[in-house]
């Protein structure tokens, strides 16, 4: 009898643990919660000379509560599409990956819309801080491999407007 308590014990303990890697979602065999994009704007990248590389649709995330969400639970994003966090003010940045599925570059744009810093390739449910190596009021996350894909890199600016009516 003690066995028999002892094993149901152990069932529901191992039951109950399920999938403890840091992702959203539960055990119920309910799929996990998605977030679609919302085209809020549009971000150009500029060389040194001012001359246009390439133009994105963005989603801007300028609260405190859509800061922290940013690209969590996408489990897409367009090749000329990302994310625009803006700070109320300039200091050194710090972001994690955590439920966050799809690999990122993270670029690190200052007040005067200069890239300060990239992060290229960041790991997928990652805890680990990705902090900019100077100050930035701005971030922009894109999926990894758009810097090399598009030859963005420290020093080339950017210019973003955000549209009337939301998209």
């Amino acid at each position: 009898m003690r066995w028999g308590c002892a094993l149901v014990i152990a069932g529901a303990l191992l039951v109950g643990c399920g999938d403890m890697g840091g992702r959203d979602g539960d055990d119920t065999g309910e799929p996990a919660v998605t977030i679609p994009f919302r085209k809020d704007g549009e971000l150009t990248f500029f060389a040194g000379d001012d001359a246009e590389i390439v133009t994105i649709d963005i989603e801007i995330a300028d609260s405190d509560s859509s800061r922290q969400r940013g690209l969590m639970q996408r489990d897409s994003l367009a090749e000329r599409a990302g994310m625009l966090f803006i700070f109320p003010i300039q200091e050194t940045q710090s972001f994690w990956m955590a439920n966050t599925p799809l690999a990122l570059d993270l670029i690190f744009v200052d007040a005067d819309s200069q890239i300060v810093d990239i992060a290229k390739y960041t790991r997928p449910y990652s805890t680990r801080s990705i902090v900019s190596a100077a100050p930035a009021r701005y971030v922009i996350e894109v999926r990894a491999g758009f810097c090399d894909t598009y030859g963005i890199s420290e020093g080339q600016t950017v210019r973003w407007m955000r549209t009337v009516d939301g998209g």
